[in-house]
Formats: C-alpha cells, structure tokens, sequence
C-alpha cells in the first residue's frame, strides 16, 4: 500500500511538472486570446518553459509534451462532426497529444541541456504529419526576443550553458556570464509597415459551419454578400474581401451570381473565396473580380487531414472511404498566385496557407487572406492562427489583410495589428 501511494504521488507530481511547463510553453496563446499580453511576462514565461525543458527529468518532459498538445491543438477534432464523423473528435485530440508526446519526447534521450538545446533547435525544422502548427520559435513572438533562427539558437544556448557550467563547480563562475548572450537575442528595432495607398473593407461574418452549407440558406447568404458589396461601392472602397467559402458553392458554376459580380467588379475590385471546379476536380480558391474580368487562385498548401490525408496512398484511399464518405483531397496549385488591384501586388492566401512558409516566397510586401474559422468555434484556434501570421510577417516583412469568419479578422504585420 505503501509502494501504491508513493507510486501515485509521483505520478501526479510529474504530472503537475509537466503541466506547468506546458502553461508556460503555451501562456502567450491564452494571454492573446483574453487580450492580456504584455512583453515582460510572455518573455519571462516562454524563456523558463525552454529552461525547464532543458532541465527536467524523462518522465516530465513526456508530460510536458502530452499537455502542449492538449493545450495547442485540442480543437483540431472539432471539424470532424461536419464530415459526420464527430465521434472521432476526442481520438484526434488524444492522436495529437500523443504526438506532441513524441515530438519533445525526443529530449529525454539525453540529461546533457547541451545535447538538448541541439535537439530542441534540431527539431525546430520538424513538421510531424505535415502540420506546421507548432512553430518552436512561436513562444517568443510578443517579447524582447526576436524569432529568427540565430536568435533562437542563441537563447537555447545561452540557457543550455548557464544549467551545464552550475552543474560543475569549476565551471559554475561562468553561468551568469552565458546568460549574456541572451542580450544577442534581442530585438534592438521595430521596423515599420506602410500600408498600401488604397482603402480595404474586411468582412468579418459570423456565420456558423452548420448553418453556412445547409442549401435553405444559400440564398440568404449570397444576398448578404451582395449587400456588403454593394455598401463597399457607397463607401468609396478600392477593394472589399470576403472570406474564404463565403460563397457556399462552386461559383464558376453559377452563372447568375458570377455575372452580378462581375458587373459590380467594374466600380470595386473583389476578392472572394468559393469552391471552384475544373475538368471534374475541385479547387479551394481566391477570386479576384476585376474591371469585368475574374482570375482564379488555386490553393497551394492543403491542410493535413482537413482537405488532404498525408498518408500513403493506399491508406489515404481507406481513410477517405471510411471516414469522409469517399471524398477525395482537393487538388492543389504548383505556385503561388498574385492579385494586382489598382497596381498594387497582393499574394493570394487560403486559410492555412497564411500559416505556412511556401506562400511568402520572395518577401510579398501584401498579402490578402481568407479563412472560415467557423470549422474549430468557439476555440483559440483563430488566435493562434493570427499568432502564426505575425510569426511570418515579422519574418518576411510582410502585411496581412486577413477576411475571417467566426474570427480573426485585421490586418497583421510583424509588430501586431495595424489599424
């Protein structure tokens, strides 16, 4: 009985250990989410989260990772209940925990901080499954520090030394002189954004994913969308974006509203997301109407296991036929695509491909991006998204207008939110 308990108190304080380690791993997300960010803090809590994973024992770095997983992306399941498969939901929360298990578990294969500040870099350029989500610079986005690679492997060095010269009492002298090279990781200037010299309306819908696909309320939805465009004329907008889908359908398969929009497109330039079909394959895309005329973005980047399943073929096959009615993945762009509005060069992002290094290739100074948040609401799933947008703005010194539904709509650049 004794062995019993002592067994189950170390459990649950390894437990504990790793929880907290994973708060403070991922404390920048919720203080956004409440709007409770503040650079001290979030600089004091992302570095301790990479010191303590540098230091603790096996079964708390396991722990540790389980818990990042719950806490990032315990909303990924949420979509499955629109594929009619919402039982799956707290298996693909589990999967990804459990993944995230593995993914920092790789540190417990050393004590060295040393060897573990090489893993924790190392592991930096690692996409599990292809879900690039989890960016292990992320945690400094809103601090002192800056998030480029070198500044990231200073910080882990400067920590790596500081835990190794303590635990030798002939080099411990030297430890608060590592900590110095935390100063290399600073960021010493604030760029500047300049917004393009046009006037953008963002449409920021709030519609839910239950409701936004039933065919009973297509009408209403096309009929608003027109509405917005419209007031964006009266208002004297150079551009007006609406969200990805925010077209429920195939819009190059409905001429009617194809042509309105056209036709208004000769007062307005639009950019609007639907379903495009094409020698029977379906696309994902951006719509630019311009001066009567109309280009098509195809999606670049799919997102794993939402509109494509980054398996073997065989088993992609299985999983599309068992689980998602025997939809296949969308098919996908080879490059990305630009819109041009009044001279102005936009790169064209769906939803996820913001998130993703591909889609900034050769630094765009403007991006225009479109997402349905609908499919994780309520969750910090928005949030995090934006996180990540300011993560690859910051980095290609970019400006994002992002059109959202169900949240997530600004513009974004690497300093925050522009006005």
């Amino acid at each position: 009985m004794n062995n019993t308990n002592s067994n189950f108190w170390t459990l649950g304080y390894t437990l504990f250990q790793g929880l907290g380690i994973a708060l403070l791993f991922s404390y920048f997300i919720y203080a956004e989410h409440f709007n409770l960010t503040f650079e001290l803090i979030n600089s004091i809590t992302a570095l301790a989260a990479f010191y303590l994973f540098l230091k603790a024992p096996t079964r708390v770095i396991l722990s540790a990772g389980f818990f990042i997983g719950l806490l990032w992306f315990y909303w990924i399941g949420y979509s499955f209940k629109y594929y009619h498969v919402g039982w799956m939901a707290p298996f693909i929360t589990l999967f990804f925990a459990l993944l995230y298990t593995l993914f920092f578990g790789v540190l417990a294969l050393t004590k060295n901080p040393l060897y573990r500040a090489l893993i924790l870099f190392a592991i930096s350029f690692v996409e599990p499954m292809d879900w690039n989500w989890l960016q292990a610079e992320l945690p400094f986005i809103n601090t002192f520090f800056g998030i480029e690679k070198w500044q990231y492997a200073l910080i882990l060095t400067a920590l790596a030394l500081f835990l190794y010269f303590s635990e030798h009492k002939e080099m411990r002298k030297f430890r608060y002189g590592a900590l110095l090279l935390l100063v290399g990781a600073l960021n010493f200037t604030t760029p500047e954004y300049i917004k393009p010299d046009l006037k953008i309306k963002l449409y920021a819908p709030e519609l839910l994913q239950e409701e936004k696909w039933l065919p009973q309320n297509r009408r209403a939805i096309v009929t608003e969308n027109m509405k917005v465009i419209e007031h964006a004329i009266q208002e004297k907008y150079d551009l007006v974006v609406l969200p990805e889908s925010a077209f429920p359908l195939f819009l190059n398969s409905a001429p009617q509203i194809e042509s309105l929009l056209r036709d208004y497109s000769r007062k307005i330039d639009i950019i609007t997301g639907a379903l495009y079909i094409e020698n029977k394959l379906h696309y994902n895309v951006s719509y630019h109407f311009s001066k009567g005329r109309v280009q098509i973005a195809k999606k670049m980047v799919l997102v794993p296991f939402g509109e494509y399943i980054p398996l073997p073929s065989f088993l992609r096959q299985w999983v599309n036929t068992t689980f998602f009615d025997g939809a296949s993945d969308f098919v996908t762009a080879k490059e990305p695509s630009d819109f041009i509005v009044k001279g102005v060069t936009f790169r064209s992002a769906v939803c996820y491909e913001a998130t993703c290094e591909e889609i900034y290739e050769g630094d765009p100074d403007y991006l225009i991006a479109i997402s349905n948040n609908g499919w994780f609401h309520p969750s910090i799933e928005p949030t995090l998204q934006k996180l990540l947008m300011r993560f690859y703005a910051k980095k290609h010194h970019s400006i994002i207008y992002h059109s959202a539904n169900m949240g997530g709509t600004g513009i974004i650049c690497g300093n925050g939110e522009l006005q």
